[in-house]
């Protein structure tokens, strides 16, 4: 059996890297073949995976969270030139601090005003504590450095930002309509607010675009840049900490089961926990425990194999 690991991160327990060496090492222990793929859609880990795929120079950047606390945030050089940033490297969703009326963008637009010049920026979303509507970002940025395309890991509009994400990020229910209230209220988000991806990362998606921006589906980009192809193997292996109703909406393991069908290839998801089924596609649930996260991943990679 030929196997080719491709998660994404399992957020607050496991890397997507890690992820897949973890199941890789589960299918090779059962005696099967395995390759190990990682994937992201945008989101936490974006960096990682391009590093590994494309190669490029680490730097890093002083800025601040959301809630103005200083924090050093790391960006990717590529070797063509191309910069890349991911949000939730500067202002990260920190379950310790829920407080979405509180959380600022600003953070984000530090890190994009410190790669300099840059051929063209790349900038990935998901992970984010604030729904700002880019408020923090606009303040400190009013341009972007070069032609720059959006990484959005989900592919709703900008209202769905607090409808959809507000009460995962700390918002009671009325705050959260306080929230769509101010997003549906910004004049300069308003010409943006339909398109796709508006409302990633708390509108971080339309701010962007109202710079300038283009914004493109994270995950399609990702499995582009990394050369996924599910031909030739068995069964490929995908998922992410939680599979829920926003797996769907263009994340990761969303990107790569499609890519499976198209391709005839059988596709098998996993979630640390599971909300949602994935439609179509075998969903396995795993313990839930991140101390267990490595275990877990080796233990349904052996499975799988031994299938």
């Amino acid at each position: 059996m030929r196997v080719l690991a491709a998660p994404a991160s399992l957020k607050g327990a496991l890397g997507a890297l890690d992820a897949a060496a973890a199941l890789a090492a589960g299918v090779r222990g059962a005696g099967s073949e395995a390759r190990e793929l990682p994937v992201a859609d945008g989101g936490d880990g974006t960096l990682a995976v391009l590093h590994a795929a494309l190669g490029g120079e680490w730097n890093e950047a002083e800025v601040v969270d959301a809630f103005g606390r200083p924090r050093a945030a790391r960006w990717l050089a590529l070797p063509d030139g191309t910069a890349v940033v991911e949000a939730a490297q500067a202002i990260p969703l920190d379950p310790g601090q829920l407080d979405p009326v509180a959380a600022s963008s600003e953070g984000l637009g530090r890190l994009i005003h410190a790669v300099g010049s840059p051929r063209a920026l790349l900038v990935g979303l998901g992970g984010t504590a604030n729904v700002d509507g880019g408020r923090g970002l606009r303040a400190v940025l009013d341009g972007l450095p070069a032609p720059t395309r959006v990484l959005c890991d989900v592919d709703v509009q900008l209202l769905d930002a607090a409808r959809l994400f507000a009460t995962q990020k700390g918002a009671s229910v009325e705050q959260a309509s306080e929230l769509e209230e101010k997003l549906a209220a910004d004049e300069v988000l308003a010409p943006f607010a339909a398109l796709p991806g508006a409302g990633a990362a708390g509108g971080l998606g339309a701010a962007l675009a109202a710079l300038g921006a283009q914004l493109v589906a994270g995950a399609e980009f990702v499995l582009d840049a990394v050369r996924f192809d599910p031909a030739g193997y068995d069964v490929v292996v995908t998922g992410e900490g939680t599979v829920d109703a926003t797996t769907l909406r263009g994340k990761a393991p969303r990107a790569v089961v499609r890519r499976c069908a198209a391709a005839g290839v059988r596709c098998v998801v996993f979630g640390g926990r599971v909300d949602v089924a994935v439609p179509g596609v075998e969903t396995v649930e795993l313990s839930g425990d991140p101390a267990r996260a490595q275990a877990d991943l080796r233990d349904l990679g052996a499975r799988i194999a031994a299938t």
